[in-house]
């Protein structure tokens, strides 16, 4: 373009000189993201962010053909997020409502996903809310004629009074009389809504004579409980 007199001095653009809504998709590059090479070595025209996005990091989306941002925490997930066991490590007599001595994680092996479960006095307190999966699992040893045995899934939605959610019950009966020492196991697993980790919190509880036996092991599982977050709540 010709010019009468001097040359005007270049200015950069600025966003102020752009209309609003008038840059379409044509005009993006094809590789303003990513283009790979025949070496599958990737350009791009930004900087990679190299590590999982924090929750407040944000992305484009299109929500009925308009242009908006959403946080990372909105779409991220699949998978399960939190998984821990525990178990009893030494033997206990009788019965106990709820269990409430010698737990620890499990060591062997092993490996959590997410955040530990807390637990005081035998009452266990979850990290997250969410759909939770319990299980527990007891081992029993007992000598006698005639011995029960149950085990108990607790719950409660209001830190305080406590409803039976599942649980396993079994009995043995020696009819020769011989007081031969037998072992038995009891399983009970049930869903929980988590909506509230202040008020919602379970327990185990186990029901058997004075005389029989509980079985903990700080080296194996024998007496043990389970949680798994399946889902959001």
């Amino acid at each position: 373009m010709a010019y009468i007199g001097r040359q005007p001095t270049a200015a950069a653009l600025t966003s102020s000189d752009i209309a609003a809504d008038i840059i379409t998709a044509a005009k993006i590059a094809d590789d303003a993201i990513s283009e790979e090479h025949l070496d599958a070595t990737a350009i791009t025209g930004f900087t990679a962010l190299g590590a999982t996005p924090a929750d407040t990091d944000e992305f484009l989306v299109s929500d009925a053909g308009t242009l908006k941002r959403v946080d990372y925490s909105y779409i991220k997930g699949g998978g399960i997020t939190q998984a821990s066991q525990w178990r009893i490590t030494a033997n206990f007599t009788g019965g106990a409502n709820p269990v409430s001595s010698n737990w620890e994680e499990d060591d062997l092996f092993y490996s959590r996903i997410g955040d530990a479960m807390s637990v005081s006095s035998g009452i266990w307190t979850f990290p997250e809310t969410g759909i939770w999966l319990v299980t527990a699992h007891a081992n029993y040893q007992f000598i006698g004629e005639v011995s029960y045995h149950e085990l108990i899934i607790y719950g409660t939605d209001d830190n305080s009074s406590y409803s039976t959610l599942g649980g396993s019950h079994g009995a043995t009966a020696d009819l020769a009389g011989s007081n031969t020492a037998y072992s038995t196991t009891g399983n009970a697993q049930v869903l929980f809504d988590v909506t509230n980790t202040s008020n919602d919190k379970v327990k185990i509880g186990i029901g058997t004579p004075v005389s029989s036996i509980t079985k903990g092991d700080s080296g194996s599982n024998m007496t043990w409980i389970q949680f798994v977050r399946l889902g959001d709540t």
